[in-house]
Order: structure tokens, then C-alpha cells, then sequence
């Protein structure tokens, strides 16, 4: 990778000296936009891009907005010119009369993001532009037409064969591990020792996936602990003066935090492959890691919770009846929302569940009282679960998912689920 980004920066440095100089005659955005789309030159495209995200990042909120609203209007497609082609490739569809066609249908802002994305380092800025979009698109809804386009353009550029697994540790860089505790979204780390406690012990690991165009930000990570037995909460994981797990005795990889990082690139899915990637990584680091297995957070389950007539007494709110409950009935009743509670298309309610159960995972336990952080307590009561990876069931069990919404789970929490579907059906 140091390799690489020598390499890279070595380019752009060439690119940067021949631009030295060179400045387009207007600098309105919108003439830089179109003087972008119109040059021909390759050198002097680069140097009108830069000039545009330059421009880009002076703008204040509603003036990106305006920006992008040009972008809708005056970079779409032209319909007319699309009926045309088609008209053409129907009556002889040779290859002109395609290409016709094709080019036809790409608005011009498609072009645009690609010549955009010339520029050193502009893929960043893209991403950071598509963040921008995102957080305007609930008042402003016709944008979304803006977002098919980045997403599209995103997921051909950031697709698994240009990804970089590297793992990440305490001699890691200092700017990355700065990333690493501000990406952090499931378990909040609070300092730099509480970093070191993450990363320095010899049974612990973290690996992260790396783009070429973006050689020190990290898109995603996965924090891991290697255990002689299956942890039952979060604290046992991350607790202060634990010892070390001996190496002969590791059997489980622990997955236990997994965070995007890039605002701008979601909806584009890393976490299927860099679990797989990391399992296929540690089973070759150690042949004899027996199981792998997650330690998951349940993050809407307090929301649903709040929505179900689910009380022991007249005056009782929902919260306090769970939390004063029996842990086989707080387990019965995480099992029964996590294999029972379905949106409209059969799909879990939960999204880790969808996530892990989509990546051929099956449900294995739960665990109340998991996580006692306030972020845990507030979106789940605490409660966490583990998904189970086996490397030969993956393909049987995310095809059994995807087509009928089968859930792969241990028998006992089936049982759970049903037990207290059970009961709520008594009192209804």
C-alpha cells in the first residue's frame, strides 16, 4: 500500500506541475461546468475541475443546493434525442445506431462526475459531495435523481475488486488511528487508551477496507476479539485490565463492532465482503480458529418496543415491563422480535439482523444486559445477539433468506419466539 500511494502521489505531483499557470477565462461555476464538458484537452480539463471543487467547497449550504439543482436541470438527459436513437436501433441495430443510443441516455452530469473525478484526490471530494446531497434530499426530494446518478457512478468505482484490505493496529499512523476512534459508531471509544485496549493486545484485531483514490480514508471497519469462549456482553470485551487470551487457548473470532465511515457512500454495501474477507484472512492466520461469530448490537428494538402493547399491569410501560422481567422472558422476547417482527416485504424489522442474516449468518444467541453504555441501553435495553458464521452454510443460507425469508436460528430460539407468541395471543 506504501508502495502504491508513493506511486500515486508521484503522478499527481507530474499533474500538478504541467497545470501550474493555467487558469479558465471565467470562474462562474456554472461557465466552469460547461467549460468542463466542452474542452478537449486533457490538461486543461484538470485544471478547470479543480477550479470547480475549489469553488465546490466555498459554497455555503443553500448555495450547494442551487448547485445541485442546476446540475438536475440543466445536465439532464435529452429526451427527444433518446426517442430518436431508439428509433434508430429499431430499424437496424448496428453499432453506431447502439453506441447512439447509449450515449443518448447518460445525462451530461454523468460525464461531468467523471471528468470531475480526473482530478487528484477528487474521489474524496465526490464522496463528500454526495454527503452533501444526502442531507438535502428530505426537503428537496427531486434530488434524488442526482443521487441514482453518484450511487451508480459509486458502486461501479468502488467495487470489491478495487478494494484494499489492511489491518489496522497500535504502530498503525496516527491520522488513521485518529479516523478509526472518530468513525467508531457502535461502541463509542472515549480516548487513546481506551483505543490501545482495542488494538495493542495480541488477541485483538481491527481491519479496514482502503480505495486506491482514497489511500488514507478508511470506508469501513471491523474491530475483532479473539476468545477462548463466546463473551456475553460487550463489557467483557472491551473491560480495563482484562488479560490477554493465551494462544492456544483462542477458539472464537469476535466480531464485535463494524463501522462505515463515509457518509457520502451509503447504500453502497463493503460489510458483506470485508466480513468474508476478514473470516478467509484469520482462517488463514490461524488454521485451527474454530468459530466466528458476532457480538450485535440491536439497534431499533427499543424503538418497536415502544410501539407493542406489551405491559404486565395496567399502569406499567412497556420499558419498565421489559426490564423488569425474567431474562428467559427478555430473551423469549428478543427472539420473538428478531425472527417475528417483519416489514412489509418479509424482511426483519432489524437492520443488523438483515444485514448479518442477508450475508448467510444464522441467529445463535442472546444476551441481556449485553451492553450497559448509555447508546445501548437507549436503543436496545441492553440487549445484543450473535450471528453465526460458517463458512460452509453462507451460500445455503443467504439463498434461503433472500428467496423465503427463512431465518437460520438455533432451535431454542425459535422456541423462544414462539413461546411468546403464545403469550401474547392468551392475552389478546
Amino acid at each position: 500500500m506504501n508502495f502504491f500511494s508513493g506511486l500515486l502521489n508521484s503522478l499527481f505531483e507530474r499533474t500538478s506541475n504541467l497545470l501550474e499557470g493555467y487558469q479558465a477565462s471565467d470562474d462562474k461555476l456554472t461557465s466552469l461546468c460547461e467549460a468542463l464538458l466542452s474542452t478537449k484537452g486533457e490538461v486543461s480539463g484538470i485544471a478547470i475541475s479543480e477550479q470547480i471543487l475549489n469553488h465546490y467547497r466555498r459554497l455555503d449550504r443553500e448555495d450547494k443546493r442551487a448547485f445541485f439543482v442546476y446540475l438536475l436541470t440543466e445536465m439532464d438527459i435529452d429526451v427527444t434525442a433518446i426517442s430518436s436513437s431508439i428509433e434508430r436501433y429499431q430499424r437496424s441495430k448496428e453499432t453506431t445506431n447502439y453506441r447512439a443510443f447509449i450515449d443518448a441516455a447518460q445525462p451530461r452530469r454523468r460525464d461531468f462526475f467523471r471528468r470531475l473525478n480526473e482530478v487528484p484526490g477528487a474521489t474524496f471530494e465526490l464522496v463528500s459531495m454526495r454527503r452533501d446531497l444526502l442531507s438535502l434530499l428530505a426537503e428537496n426530494p427531486e434530488l434524488g435523481v442526482l443521487d441514482i446518478d453518484l450511487r451508480e457512478l459509486f458502486i461501479s468505482w468502488f467495487n470489491r475488486g478495487f478494494l484494499v484490505l489492511r489491518p489496522i493496529d497500535w504502530t498503525s499512523p496516527a491520522h488513521i488511528l485518529e479516523k478509526i476512534i472518530s468513525y467508531e459508531a457502535v461502541h463509542e471509544i472515549s480516548s487513546w487508551d481506551d483505543l490501545r485496549r482495542r488494538l495493542a493486545p495480541p488477541d485483538r484485531r481491527c481491519f479496514a477496507f482502503f480505495h486506491p483514490s482514497m489511500p488514507e480514508e478508511p470506508l469501513i471497519f471491523v474491530e475483532v476479539a479473539l476468545c477462548a469462549e463466546l463473551p456475553s456482553s460487550v463489557q467483557d470485551i472491551l473491560s480495563d485490565g482484562r488479560e490477554p487470551t493465551p494462544e492456544k487457548e483462542i477458539e472464537y473470532a469476535v466480531f464485535y463492532s463494524i463501522s462505515n465511515c463515509q457518509q457520502g457512500l451509503a447504500g453502497i454495501s463493503f460489510g458483506h465482503s470485508l466480513i468474508k474477507t476478514v473470516v478467509a484472512e484469520l482462517s488463514q492466520e490461524r488454521p485451527k480458529l474454530k468459530h466466528f461469530i458476532t457480538l450485535s448490537p440491536v439497534p431499533n428494538f427499543a424503538r418497536w418496543l415502544a410501539r407493542q402493547n406489551i405491559q404486565d399491569g395496567p399502569d406499567m410501560q412497556p420499558a419498565e415491563a421489559f426490564l423488569t422481567a425474567h431474562p428467559e422472558e427478555v430473551r423469549a422476547l428478543g427472539a420473538y422480535y428478531l425472527l417475528q417482527a417483519k416489514r412489509e416485504n418479509d424482511m426483519p424489522v432489524d437492520p443488523v439482523a438483515r444485514f448479518h442474516l442477508g450475508n448467510g449468518a444464522s441467529l445463535y444467541q442472546i444476551h441481556e444486559g449485553a451492553d450497559l453504555s448509555p447508546r445501548g441501553q437507549k436503543q436496545s435495553y441492553g440487549l445484543m445477539v450473535n450471528y453465526l458464521y460458517e463458512r460452509e452454510k453462507l451460500i445455503e443460507n443467504h439463498e434461503k433468506f433472500v428467496k423465503d425469508g427463512d431465518i437460520k436460528a438455533q432451535p431454542k430460539l425459535h422456541e423462544l419466539a414462539r413461546k411468546y407468541k403464545d403469550k401474547l395471543s392468551e392475552k389478546s
